[in-house]
This record gives structure tokens, C-alpha cells and sequence, in this order.
């Protein structure tokens, strides 16, 4: 297939409807849709074919068309929407259908312990349930998908939600393992065989969704597979949709790192955020406008379109208090879009990918949630690489805490240095696959980890935080390291005795001897800076200031604070990306800022079986900041500058690369091109 191209402006429509609501789409109007639409600013909108619990809304002979409904919604919906050219992806449930679960059971997931797996620990709670791919419920659903792409082959495409596979021992995945030659006892061989139960599923819907419309656009939602280490899986996606809902768990800091991955793919992507205060199947709820309006721009920032997602009600009626709300915001991305289409990234720096080399596991999640925030709030722009990557274009690679590389891997990031690349490693990156031996060429001696808990640094006085030159706590081990050559980073304290029964200290944990321990903290060289902590899976579960300091002190001077690609006094809770458009000759630089904060609490909910409450990040005032300066660093010539879309010319300065300029104020978002 050619590059399929996502509009700017989409809406996920979700429609989990219950069998036991009547009435479905009864206050349909095709006019008062249109003119909703309109309002909105909507340009594509996905609508249901067939939900969560089992339904579809159109007639259906493969499945069970939703009891509360006695005309062809989707066709209605179709119809409607194309007529004012807006695109319409049609929406199918996969890895969950309660319809199907409890007529047959036999075709559930089934885990390790011979329990169902679903969305609740218990039949007596409300939930959904999960369907193996193994099972003949796989048939069931390549029918069900060929029926939807023979009766609406009009369609923008098909959307395919909840894909997942777990380690399922039903009895179709036990008889299939043994024959394959995996072991079922064996964890490791149940993840193998449910990746290869997972790539048949993306074979087979792939080509029941194009056996009418072989150029009919595919996506699998899919989590974690849309990121590092699924190369393999990009044949069967035509685009990405990346959900990632700030207020419903995964924060603000969550879509730039899925974005980071994405700009390196060939696909055209987008972020789904949504328009309720929390998450998913929230009705009547509502985040404020101004957080909407952030969250969008904050997507074009990072190269991407846009997705809200929203919830209709059973009747059938689009609520205009959500088309309002979401109007807001998309009525400003649509002034923008002429500047965030076909745009590239710029980034120096690269991240590679623990999830992506190690897999898909909390630890190295948190890895490189670390790395991310600690680049954000510095205002280092970066890319998200695995092992399949090009590395050249890259000044920067950081390998963190735990990412060891087998021999190939290993091989390539010598290339890159040998070519004049810089490596940053931290914890035990600085070691081979296998063994505790050195991988790289550094001027330390290294030993076994340092078990003493915590430990503490006093930093060198030139990368020390700010007011502090005493030892600080770090609450992970440290590599013990002695520095022979090159800059040592500071010197590492042990405590009097890690805390137990038998000897304590304090509330918390005993503080360092008044001596150093002999060994250091990191050591930077001519091409690579090593820490002997973990410190970015410190920073993304500590978050401590005087951390992030010492760190991107060392960082900077090993960079060079004259080669940073960006310089600025925006404050850490901003943040900014370059993305160059090469057809029409510009760089893009774009700012943010908002300031979100923490509200609500952790809760039981009031009524059984419905989701409790939990903290929420909130923006809700978009206050502005006055005379920031920026200066960035680019490979061509600018000779123009101007604010976008005001379309208003802006001072600046250029020289031997360096575009300086100053944003009188900065509220929210602004685009500045820079024109060569």
C-alpha cells in the first residue's frame, strides 16, 4: 500500500452500548449530526460496527445486531458524513466481545492458573471479557470483519481494538504448543507462541478487511506494539493512532516518548487524547477547554495529527456541549495544519529503546520514562530508536541503566562512536550482553554492584546541583567504578549500614560515613559519559531536582552547552521540538506551556462495580510567560522568521547556525517559522 495520510482532526466515537438499553440512535438526525460535525471542526470520525459487548448497529448475518435498534446506524452515519467530507473509519471490537464469551465460553482466554482472563477478577462483576485468537473465535471474527468490508466498502478504513494475546492455556493454545514444540510450563515459550498466535491474528484480519477494498486502511490498537521492537508487525498497520489519554493514567509526559518512536517510521500517525475528565465510558464528564486545546498542540508539536476521543450517548445524539468543547480546540489546530503537514524531525539525540531491545516490562518502561522527562524538562528534543535504526543521523545515543547490547547491537554503537557519535550509559549499559565485562573503551576499572542501600554522591564541583556540595542520596545500587582517566563525576558515600532489624537509623535509612568509599560516581570521556547509578529509573520514580541537576550538568558539559540544538529560559514544566518541512523550506519550532497539576484522590467509588477515583493531572489555567529566549541551532541558513499562523514577522538573529530570537509571550502554544 502507498502511505496512507491521516486528516488532522478526528473524533473516536466509542458506542459500548448495553443490550439492555433501548431505544438505539432513536434521536438520530442527519442534519443536526452534520451541523455538529461542523461545529466541531471535525474532519474524520470513527463510528462502530460492532462493540465490546457483542452488537453490531447495522443488520448483520455473521453477528447479532445490538436488540435496541431497528435501522442501519453505521450506514446512516456514513452516509451523513461523507456528504460534508468528513472520513469515516469504521470501528470493530477484537480482543473483547461479551456476546460471543458468554454463548461460547470455551473460546475465552484461560491463564496460567486455568482462570478466564477479562477486564474483572470475578463473573459477579461488571466487565469485558478477552477471546483468544487461537481459538475458533478467530473465524468467527475474520467473518464478521469480511462482512463489514462487503457492506461498507465506502469506508475510511477499519479500526481493531483491544489486540492483545496473553499466555493463554486454553485448550486450542495447549494442543497448538505442543505441536509447535513449546513447552507450556515454560513461560518463556508461552510468550513465544502467543506472538505467533498475534501475527496470525494481524494476517488474517488484515486481509479479511481488504478482501473487497485491497487499499482499505488497517489499524490495530494495540498498545505496546505500536512502539520499539515490533518491526515486524508494521506490515499490517497503514497508520498509527497512539492513545494516550493524560487524565485517564498516562499523564502528560506519556505521548512525546510514543511520538519519539513514531518519527522515525514510515507510517503517518496521530495521538488520541479525550474529551472526558478521566478516561474511557465516562459520560457527562469534561476536561476543561484549555487542556484540550494543550493537548492538541502538543501533539502537532511532536509531528502527529489528532484524535479526541468521546462517547456517544444510546440515542443517538451528539452532544453539543463536547462538540463545543472539542470545536475549541480543533478550530485552532485547523489554522495550523498548513505548517504541521509533511514535516520531519530534527532531533540530535536518540534514546535507545530498553523496551524495544528488552522487552516490554514495567522496569524498562520506567527506564525510559526517566530518559524522556529528565530531555523534556531540559528542552533537549529526541528521537525513541531500536536496534533496527539508523544511528548515523544521530549526534547523541543514550543506552540506560540496564540496556546491555549482544554482539551485533554492540558492534553498531561502535560504528557510531567510531564515527564521532557520543554514547551516554548509566548502571550496568556499560557492560557486555553476558558478562560484567567491559563493552566499551573506558578509562575504569569496574567491579560488582554496590549493595550498601542507599548510597550517596558528592558531585565534582562541575557538575554539582545547585547550593549543594555535600553528599546526596540515591536509592539504587551503583557499579563500583574507579575513574583512571578522563573527568571523574564526583565520589560515592556509603552509609554506616544498610537498615534491618538488627541495626537502624533515623525514620528512613542510615546517613554516609564522613569518609568517600574510594569509588566514583561516573566518569566522562572524549565520547562517552557514564554514571555508575541507574539515575534515570531514579528520576522517573524519585523525581528528585538535585538529581536531574547533577545529571544533565554532566550531560551538558559532555554535549557542550554551544552544540545544544536548543537553548532557553523557558521554565522545565515547558516544552519545545523542531520539525523541519524540506518541500516548502522551513523549520517548524514549536513552544509549549502549562502547568498541570494534581487533583482529586484515590477512592472507592460510592457504588459497587463502578471504577473508583484516583489523582488527576489537571490543566486548567493557560498562563502565559513574557520575553523568553530561545536560540536553536539548524544545519541551513534561515533568512526569515515570523510567528505562525499570525503570519507576523520576528526579529532574530543568525549566526554560524544559531537563530536567536525572543517570544514576547508565550501562552499555551506558538509556531515560529524559520524559513531558509
Amino acid at each position: 500500500m502507498s502511505r496512507h495520510e491521516l486528516r488532522f482532526r478526528q473524533v473516536h466515537l466509542d458506542f459500548h452500548t448495553s443490550p439492555a438499553i433501548p431505544g438505539i440512535g432513536k434521536a438520530f438526525d442527519k442534519k443536526l449530526w452534520q451541523e455538529r460535525l461542523q461545529m466541531a471542526h471535525i474532519d474524520s470520525i470513527t463510528c462502530f460496527s460492532c462493540c465490546h459487548h457483542g452488537y453490531s448497529y447495522h443488520p448483520t448475518q455473521v453477528g447479532v445486531m445490538h436488540p435496541g435498534l431497528d435501522f442501519d446506524l453505521l450506514r446512516a452515519q456514513i452516509d451523513a458524513y461523507h456528504e460534508i467530507n468528513v472520513k469515516v473509519p469504521i470501528y470493530i471490537t477484537a480482543g473483547v466481545n461479551n456476546m460471543v464469551a458468554e454463548r461460547e465460553p470455551g473460546w475465552r482466554e484461560l491463564n496460567f492458573e486455568g482462570r478466564y482472563v477479562g477486564w474483572q477478577p470475578s463473573p459477579v462483576l461488571p466487565g469485558f471479557k478477552s477471546l483468544c485468537f487461537n481459538s475458533p473465535y478467530m473465524d468467527y471474527l475474520c467473518s464478521l470483519i469480511e462482512e463489514a468490508a462487503r457492506l461498507f466498502p465506502d469506508a475510511d478504513g477499519m479500526f481493531f481494538d483491544i489486540i492483545s494475546q496473553n499466555q493463554c492455556c486454553c485448550p486450542w493454545c495447549m494442543r497448538d504448543m505442543k505441536k509447535a514444540g513449546f513447552d507450556p510450563r515454560c513461560e518463556e515459550d508461552r510468550k513465544r507462541f502467543s506472538d505467533q498466535v498475534l501475527a496470525n491474528y494481524m494476517k488474517r484480519s488484515c486481509e479479511a478487511a481488504r478482501s473487497v477494498n485491497p487499499q482499505m486502511p488497517v489499524l490495530h490498537n494495540a498498545g505496546h506494539y505500536l512502539g520499539p521492537g515490533y518491526k515486524h508487525m508494521a506490515q499490517y498497520f497503514s497508520h498509527l493512532e497512539l492513545e494516550s489519554l493524560p487524565t485517564g493514567g498516562w499523564g502528560y509526559d506519556h505521548y512525546p516518548l510514543m511520538a519519539a518512536f513514531c518519527r522515525s517510521q514510515e507510517l503517518d500517525y496521530l495521538g488520541m487524547t479525550g474529551k472526558f475528565h478521566t478516561t474511557w465510558g465516562e459520560f457527562g464528564g469534561f476536561k476543561s477547554a484549555n487542556a484540550l486545546r494543550y493537548e492538541c498542540c502538543a501533539m502537532l508539536a511532536q509531528g502527529s495529527k489528532c484524535s479526541v476521543g468521546d462517547q456517544l450517548h444510546p440515542a443517538g445524539m451528539l452532544d453539543e456541549s463536547t462538540c463545543r468543547l472539542i470545536g475549541e480546540a480543533y478550530a485552532d489546530v485547523e489554522r495550523k495544519e498548513p505548517w504541521c503537514s509533511g514535516v520531519s524531525g530534527c532531533a540530535e539525540v536518540a534514546i535507545l529503546s530498553n523496551v524495544g531491545i528488552n522487552g516490554f516490562k514495567p522496569e524498562n518502561e520506567r527506564v525510559e520514562i526517566g530518559v524522556s522527562r529528565l530531555l523534556l524538562e531540559s528542552h533537549i528534543p529526541f528521537d525513541r530508536l531500536d536496534s533496527w535504526a539508523d544511528f548515523s543521523r544521530y549526534k547523541v545515543l543514550i543506552l540506560a541503566d540496564d540496556l546491555r547490547c549482544d554482539e551485533v547491537l554492540l558492534e553498531k554503537v561502535k560504528k557510531f562512536l567510531a564515527g564521532g557519535g557520543k554514547v551516554i550509559l548509566s548502571g550496568t549499559s556499560l557492560f557486555k550482553k553476558d558478562c560484567d565485562e567491559l563493552a566499551y573503551d573506558l578509562p575504569v576499572e569496574a567491579g560488582e554492584l554496590d549493595m550498601q542501600i542507599p548510597n550517596y554522591i558528592k558531585v565534582a564541583d562541575e557538575f554539582a546541583p545547585d547550593n549543594v556540595n555535600t553528599p546526596f542520596v540515591m536509592y539504587r545500587p551503583s557499579v563500583r567504578i574507579n575513574v583512571s582517566g578522563g573527568k571523574s563525576l564526583g565520589k560515592i558515600y556509603e552509609p554506616y549500614f544498610t537498615r534491618n532489624y538488627e541495626h537502624f537509623c533515623s525514620h528512613q535509612h542510615t546517613p554516609n560515613k564522613p569518609e568517600d568509599s574510594g569509588y566514583d560516581a561516573g566518569v566522562m570521556s572524549d565520547n562517552i559519559l557514564y554514571f555508575a547509578h541507574p539515575v534515570f529509573t531514579l528520576y522517573a520514580v524519585g523525581g528528585a531536582v538535585v538529581l536531574k541537576q547533577f545529571v544533565m550538568n554532566a550531560v551538558t558539559a559532555f554535549i557542550g552547552r554551544e552544540n545544544l540544538q536548543i537553548i532557553t529560559d523557558l521554565p522545565s514544566q515547558g516544552r519545545v521540538s523542531l520539525l523541519e518541512q524540506k518541500e516548502e523550506k522551513r523549520y517548524i519550532f514549536h513552544a509549549l506551556y502549562a502547568v498541570a497539576s494534581l487533583r482529586g484522590m484515590a477512592s472507592d467509588s460510592f457504588m459497587p462495580g463502578i471504577r473508583g477515583t484516583a489523582p488527576v493531572e489537571v490543566i486548567e489555567d493557560l498562563t502565559p510567560v513574557y520575553n523568553v529566549n530561545f536560540e536553536v541551532n539548524v544545519e541551513k541558513a534561515v533568512t526569515g522568521a515570523k510567528l505562525v499562523p499570525e503570519n507576523k514577522e520576528l526579529p532574530f538573529t543568525c549566526e554560524n547556525g544559531k537563530v536567536k530570537f525572543v517570544l514576547e509571550k508565550l501562552q499555551c502554544h506558538q509556531m515560529v517559522e524559520l524559513s531558509y
